[in-house]
């Protein structure tokens, strides 16, 4: 994984502890299923990333199937790759043995110039090598780093001797950080939350249109936020369902996985102006199917279509318990269908490997004229300007970051209470608040 190596002038200069990770074999894994091997990174990727920000740090590229993460603290860089290690462990052994994912992480400590949202600097090519000859699962580390963290976190080191590093001009000596004991957690099952817990599985696009699959999408994940209000009912996050997205599936296996009574599956159909949508409710510990049934519509009704969803499944999980919560709590952000089916579309396209950010960012722009107040449109535009200024080049034109800090606050002012435009602007006003000394209303 190959680092900029050319400093530019800059005024900043600090201490950093830089840790670089790939997939082992990932050309081969592309080369063997590429339309899989994607889904599995985009579903380690969204388990994965948190645990920089966890601990400390900060995520500065994500080019293919690379990280490059900066951390204030060294100890913390460890710390974070021995948790990405042991997560990953976790993951893949429920995994076929030929399809596992296994990164290499190294981590250095060094001076690194930067330049606002980029770094810069040897030691970022150093953390690049020794990622480089880490073994697949394993982590390797400076000497700089072993001599800061020995006797300060309980491992076992390997001293692997001075290592002739590419392009690096003198010899870096380097240790393996033995993740033996790492374990995966192979037959483990998740304890059960007290409060009935489900699962909403990806629903599968009946429509025969693969360009439809942003729409079936987006009706998950409009089931999923309208069960996870309901207070009294545990749902588990988009993110952990999305990973079973193409993949056959064992009821049994996902609740054990994940941890849940219930698994929902369903698909969905959409043909001009009308919509079908069909639902069923797997009790995940038996396979014993509670209950299924089919909603047709148009698409005026797609709101309506949706809460029946949620109403029906919450009703066969809890028959005793008011099921008109769920419309109580099932607010809807916008009424404007165009505006809704813009942003499913700019959505799709923000998550998807390519990330057409910028026409992302169009489609939701023409969302927010026909709502102002539409607060998910609102934040995934702050969204946008995040990722095009993380990810713009020297010599682009700058793009006026305050617009991206106004849609953030523009979205907490009408949908503070939803929690993904929540963490959506927090996203934004926090990287700006980091990174940039003139933030406006940040």
């Amino acid at each position: 994984m190959e680092r900029e190596t050319a400093i530019p002038e800059s005024q900043s200069r600090r201490l950093a502890a830089i840790l670089a990770a790939d997939i082992a074999g990932y050309s081969a894994l592309m080369g063997a299923d590429e339309a899989r091997t994607v889904r599995d990174l985009k579903g380690h990727q969204a388990v994965v990333f948190p645990f920089v920000s966890q601990f400390g740090g900060r995520i500065i590229d994500t080019a293919g199937d690379g990280i490059l993460a900066e951390f204030a603290s060294v100890v913390n860089a460890v710390k974070c790759a021995v948790a990405i290690q042991s997560k990953m462990a976790d993951r893949n052994a429920a995994i076929e043995p030929e399809r596992r994912m296994q990164f290499r992480v190294g981590i250095n400590i060094g001076d690194v110039v930067y330049d606002e949202a980029r770094i810069y600097g040897d030691g970022i090519n150093v953390a690049a090598r020794l990622e480089g000859i880490a073994e697949p699962g394993g982590i390797c580390i400076s000497s700089k780093v072993y001599e800061e963290i020995t006797g300060r976190i309980d491992l076992t080191f390997q001293d692997i001797g001075e290592q002739h590093l590419k392009n690096i001009l003198r010899p870096v000596r380097a240790y393996r950080i033995r993740v033996d004991g790492i374990a995966p957690a192979a037959a483990r099952t998740l304890v059960l939350p007290d409060k009935p817990s489900i699962a909403v599985l990806p629903f599968q696009n009946m429509s025969g249109d693969p360009e439809q699959e942003y729409f079936a999408d987006g009706m998950v994940e409009e089931i999923i936020t309208a069960l996870s209000r309901v207070r009294w009912l545990f749902v588990i996050a988009r993110n952990s369902t999305f990973t079973y997205k193409g993949q056959p599936i064992d009821v049994k296996q996902v609740g054990r996985e994940l941890g849940v009574r219930y698994v929902l599956e369903g698909s969905v159909r959409r043909a001009g102006n009308r919509v079908r949508i069909t639902g069923q409710l797997v009790e995940a510990s038996t396979g014993a199917h509670l209950w299924a049934d089919r909603f047709d519509g148009s698409l005026e009704e797609v709101f309506e279509l949706q809460d029946r969803v949620a109403t029906g499944v919450a009703g066969v999980i809890e028959p005793t318990l008011q099921v008109a919560e769920v419309a109580r709590s099932a607010t809807r952000q916008t009424a404007d269908l165009t505006a809704y089916d813009l942003y499913l579309r700019a959505r799709a396209m923000i998550i998807s490997r390519k990330r057409q950010i910028g026409e992302a960012l169009d489609l939701l722009r023409q969302a927010i004229v026909r709502d102002p107040r539409y607060g998910p449109a609102l934040a995934w535009a702050g969204v946008c300007y995040f990722h095009l200024d993380m990810n713009s080049r020297k010599n682009e034109p700058e793009l006026d970051h305050r617009d991206g800090i106004d849609f953030a606050h523009r979205a907490l002012e009408v949908a503070a209470d939803d929690p993904d435009t929540l963490a959506n602007a927090a996203l934004v006003l926090g990287y700006w608040r980091g990174h940039r000394r003139d933030v406006g209303r940040c």
